[in-house]
C-alpha cells in the first residue's frame, strides 16, 4: 500500500520541528550558558592567530593601497608587475607597522605610568589639596547651613578614605613594575600567557600578509560562494549591504582615527602650554576616548577632569571650558571635515547602539556598535518599504524613498503585471 503524504500537513510539520528546535536552542542557552561560554572560550583561543590575521589585515588593507599606488609607480615602468609590487607593498606596510608599535610602546607607555605612580605617591597631598580648595568655596555655604557642610564633609573624608586604600593597593604592583626585579618576576610568572600570546600574534601577522597578498582571489572565492548558496537577486542584495557595511566600517574607524589622534595633539599642546599636570596622560585619555562617537569626549573629559581637580583645583573651570570648546571645534569643524555624514543615524539611535555595544563588549562594542548599527538600520528601513510597496491603498507619505543601501526597482513586466 502507498502512503500518500499531505504537502500541507508537511509543511506543518517542517514549521512545528523548526519552533521547537528554536525554543530547545534557547532553553540550552539559558539554563546551560556556563558550560557553553567554557566551549566558546576554547573556540575563540583556537581561533586567535585567525582573528589576529583577519583585524590586522582589515586595518592594514587601506595602507596597503596607499603604498601600493606609488610603489606600482617604480615596478611598472616598464610592464605590469603585480607580484612585486604587492610584496614591496606589504613589506613596506608591515615596516610601519611595527614602527608605529615600537614607537607606541617605547614612548607613550612609560609615560603613563610614570603618571599613574606619581598619582599614586601624591595621592594624600591631592586630596587634601582638594579639600582646602572646597572648603574655600564653602565658606559662605558654612554660614547659612552648617549642616549641609558637615555633610559635605563627610561624604568627601568617605571618598578620600577609598581612594586611598586603592592607591595603596596599587602602589606595590606600580612599584614592582618599575624595578627591575619586579619586572623578571612578573614575566617570569605569566611567561606561559606571555608566549601564547605572542605566538598567537605572530602567526595572526603570517596570517594577515597572506591575506593581504591574495586579498583579491579571497574576495572572488567569497562572491563565488554566496552566488553558489543564494539565487541570483539575494546574492546581489548580500553583496551590496556587505559593499556598504565594509565602506562604513574602514571609512568609520580610519577616519575617527584621524580625527581621535588630531584632538588628543590638540590636548596636549594647549594642557603642556597652560601648564597643567599630566598633558600626555589626559591628552591620551581625551584621544582614545573620542574614539566612541558622540558622548566619547564626555567619557574621556570626566577623569580628566578629576586629575586636574585632585593635582591643581585652580585649573579645573579652565580646563572643563577648553574641552567643551575642543568637542564643539571637533563636533562642527574637524570631524565633519573628516568624517562627513558617512552614518546616517540619528543622535537617540547612536546613543541606544553605544549603550548596547558598551553593555555587551566593553570600550570596543562601544566603538564598533555605531558602525555595525548604520549598517543594519538601512537595510531594515528598506525591508520595510519593500513590504509597504508590495500592498495597495496605502498613503503617499508611507513609502518613502530607500535608506542607505540602494534597492533594485521591480522590472516593467513586474509592474505590469502588479498593475493587472
Amino acid at each position: 500500500m502507498k502512503i500518500k503524504f499531505n504537502s500541507r500537513y508537511n509543511t506543518v510539520s517542517a514549521y512545528v520541528v523548526f519552533t521547537f528546535t528554536i525554543c530547545l536552542m534557547v532553553l540550552v542557552l539559558i539554563f546551560k550558558f556556563s558550560i557553553i561560554q567554557i566551549y566558546l572560550n576554547k573556540i575563540l583561543k583556537i581561533l586567535a592567530p585567525i582573528i589576529w590575521g583577519l583585524v590586522t589585515a582589515y586595518l592594514l588593507n587601506p595602507l596597503l593601497k596607499f603604498v601600493e599606488k606609488y610603489i606600482s609607480k617604480l615596478t611598472n615602468r616598464k610592464k605590469e608587475r603585480r607580484s612585486l609590487t604587492r610584496g614591496i607593498s606589504i613589506a613596506v606596510v608591515m615596516i610601519i607597522f611595527f614602527l608605529l608599535a615600537f614607537a607606541l610602546i617605547a614612548n607613550v607607555v612609560p609615560e603613563i605610568l610614570n603618571s599613574i605612580k606619581n598619582i599614586l605617591n601624591n595621592m594624600q597631598s591631592y586630596l587634601d589639596n582638594s579639600q582646602k580648595f572646597l572648603q574655600g568655596l564653602l565658606e559662605k555655604l558654612n554660614k547659612k547651613s552648617p549642616e549641609l557642610l558637615n555633610f559635605i564633609n563627610s561624604q568627601f573624608s568617605n571618598i578620600e578614605s577609598v581612594l586611598l586604600s586603592l592607591a595603596n593597593t596599587l602602589q606595590p604592583q606600580i612599584e614592582n613594575i618599575f624595578s627591575k626585579d619586579g619586572l623578571i618576576a612578573s614575566l617570569t610568572g605569566g611567561a606561559w600567557s606571555i608566549i601564547m600570546g605572542l605566538k598567537d600574534f605572530l602567526i595572526g601577522i603570517i596570517v594577515s600578509i597572506y591575506l593581504l597578498f591574495s586579498k583579491e582571489k579571497f574576495a572572488f572565492q567569497s562572491k563565488k560562494t554566496i552566488y553558489a548558496l543564494f539565487n541570483e537577486k539575494n546574492s546581489s542584495k548580500i553583496l551590496r549591504i556587505t559593499n556598504d557595511a565594509n565602506n562604513k566600517f574602514i571609512n568609520f574607524l580610519v577616519g575617527k582615527a584621524i580625527d581621535s589622534f588630531i584632538i588628543g595633539i590638540i590636548a596636549v599642546l594647549y594642557l603642556t602650554i597652560r601648564n597643567m599636570p599630566y598633558a600626555s596622560l589626559i591628552g591620551i585619555i581625551i584621544g582614545v576616548t573620542n574614539m566612541i562617537p558622540f558622548f566619547g569626549p564626555f567619557f574621556g573629559a570626566v577623569p580628566s577632569a578629576v586629575l586636574i581637580l585632585l593635582s591643581n583645583p585652580e585649573r579645573t573651570l579652565e580646563f572643563v571650558i577648553f574641552v567643551l570648546v575642543l568637542q564643539q571645534f571637533d563636533g562642527n569643524i574637524l570631524g565633519p571635515k573628516i568624517l562627513g555624514n558617512q552614518l546616517g543615524i540619528s543622535a537617540f539611535w547612536i546613543l541606544v547602539s553605544i549603550l548596547i555595544g558598551g553593555g555587551i563588549f566593553g570600550f570596543v562594542g562601544m566603538i564598533l556598535a555605531v558602525p555595525f548599527f548604520a549598517v543594519i538600520y538601512p537595510v531594515f528601513v528598506n525591508h520595510i518599504n519593500e513590504k509597504l510597496k508590495s500592498r495597495r491603498n496605502l498613503p503617499p507619505d508611507l513609502l518613502p524613498e530607500p535608506v542607505g543601501v540602494p534597492v533594485k526597482e521591480p522590472s516593467e513586466t513586474k509592474k505590469k503585471d502588479n498593475n493587472k
